[in-house]
């Protein structure tokens, strides 16, 4: 579905990531691992269309769209929920969950259905949806991030650092949503720093050094390696 090749992202004269492949199948659970700054978000904003490609091939669905604006990769399914939530705060649950679906907003129904479907996965953002975003506590705002970007109607959705910032219960919570909304045929990149509990639910994983992929295997191959467990799991 997802194809990275040799792609290499700059910042003036930084190289932020460099010659990074990463495949993604359809159906999977992908995770990204690495500590603050290693290359995770710039490899999502590079697939996103954000920023531009150094060198290297990004092929989605078999076409390439290393050059394709961000507003085409959404159309085409390719869906990002950015660390740090991104919401807008002064307006309302429902409003932000709208504006999730300004790329279908002639099609009334659909949104009807969509919104649905997110307030069937987050009964608590339905009973919240005229309040203002910016109350929400920061579960529920993580809620309403990911709520926003299911409205697009992703066929690949990437989760950029969704436990960041949450109590334990809540991260536990929020992976299991993760897990069923994989499960009801959306494939899903992760990007994370809680590795134990993006492993248990991947089907594969990629750990970033650097700017460069160090390691990768399926996800009970990286559970298992010792350099992996002492960096990021702590055992």
């Amino acid at each position: 579905m997802l194809k990275l090749t040799d792609v290499t992202v700059c910042y003036g004269s930084f190289t932020a990531i460099k010659q990074v492949n990463i495949e993604v199948e359809k159906g999977e659970i992908v995770v990204l691992l690495g500590a603050n700054g290693a290359g995770k978000s710039t490899t999502f904003r590079s697939i996103s269309g954000i920023s531009k490609l150094a060198q290297g091939e990004i092929h989605f669905e078999e076409l390439a769209i290393g050059g394709r604006t961000p507003d085409k990769n959404v159309q085409a399914g390719i869906v990002q929920c950015a660390e740090g939530r991104k919401l807008f705060p002064q307006m309302t649950v429902q409003e932000n969950l709208k504006m999730g679906a300004y790329v279908h907003r002639k099609k009334k129904m659909e949104i009807k259905s969509s919104l649905e479907n997110v307030y069937h996965l987050f009964p608590i953002l339905k009973e919240k949806l005229h309040d203002e975003a910016g109350s929400l506590s920061g579960g529920q705002q993580q809620m309403l991030a990911i709520g926003r970007a299911l409205m697009s109607k992703p066929k690949l959705l990437m989760l950029d650092e969704p436990s960041v910032g949450l109590a334990p219960l809540i991260v536990e919570q929020m992976f299991q949503v993760i897990e069923e909304i994989n499960r009801e045929g959306i494939t899903v990149l992760l990007a994370e720093q809680n590795a134990n509990a993006a492993l248990s639910i991947a089907d594969k994983g990629y750990v970033f050094e650097n700017g460069e992929i160090v390691v990768e295997g399926t996800a009970k191959e990286l559970l298992s390696n010792d350099e992996v467990r002492k960096a990021y799991i702590g055992a």
